[in-house]
């Protein structure tokens, strides 16, 4: 960094005179460095593929969740700082509760990632905080179908049929743009994310490093059983 920008990346409150905001960019650059998480939909849902693999045999493998349960029919997927994403989930899931509550219904999964993402803008707003390290992949259905957000440190969100956050972003996104097609099926979609997944770690992926949750159209989110994603792996 030059000289001249170092007063610049001090508080998040200090625009640079290029009209930008180091201390987001830093907490982007947190997203970059965290394990390849891949979201993509398919006819009749979402599915969210991460990969968890441990920096030591020692760890206990069930100790790692990179996926979580919002709601009844809404999950997530992180990549950043663990520990930020874990109080972004925690509010996630209390504004769901808080529309059952308030309204007898499920929340929308757009009005619920909006709220998730006021809530991250605010700390980008004020003096005395940071920017939250991590984004999410919010995967989920509604009376509208199927749905699947990025969030972004910065409060932003944009929805896409197929993506990938974290340090494969790139070969992620390469494998999605020349191979994704609108309407595959469950198997076909699954499928095409291992792929990608193996891309990006340039490995074949392993049954214990790899989470698998799915939000189908009329069933609850759920994660895949073991079984589940080594049927999948063993097809690779």
């Amino acid at each position: 960094m030059q000289p001249g920008q170092m007063a610049y990346d001090r508080g998040i409150t200090v625009f640079s005179p290029d009209g930008r905001l180091f201390q987001v960019e830093y907490a982007r650059e947190a997203v970059k460095k965290g394990s390849t998480t891949i979201g993509l939909k398919y006819k009749g849902g979402v599915a969210l593929i991460v990969d968890k693999r441990s920096s030591s045999k020692l760890l206990e493998p069930g100790s790692t969740e990179k996926i979580h349960e919002i709601d009844d029919f809404i999950g997530c997927a992180t990549s950043g700082l663990v520990a930020d994403a874990r109080v972004l989930v925690d509010e996630a899931r209390k504004n769901a509760q808080i529309h059952r509550v308030n309204f007898g219904e499920n929340i929308s999964v757009e009005m619920l990632v909006k709220k998730v993402c006021d809530y991250k803008q605010n700390y980008t707003q004020y003096g005395g905080v940071r920017p939250f390290g991590t984004a999410l992949l919010v995967a989920g259905t509604d009376d509208l179908g199927a749905h699947l957000f990025e969030t972004d440190p910065s409060g932003a969100l944009v929805a896409y049929k197929a993506t990938g956050i974290g340090s494969g972003r790139a070969a992620v996104m390469e494998v999605f743009e020349k191979e994704f097609q609108d309407g595959m099926s469950y198997e076909d979609a699954i499928m095409l994310g291992l792929k990608a997944l193996g891309a990006a770690i340039e490995d074949t992926p392993k049954t214990e490093s790899v989470e698998i949750g799915v939000a189908d159209i009329g069933r609850k989110f759920r994660r895949l059983s073991e079984e589940e994603v080594s049927a999948f792996i063993s097809k690779l």
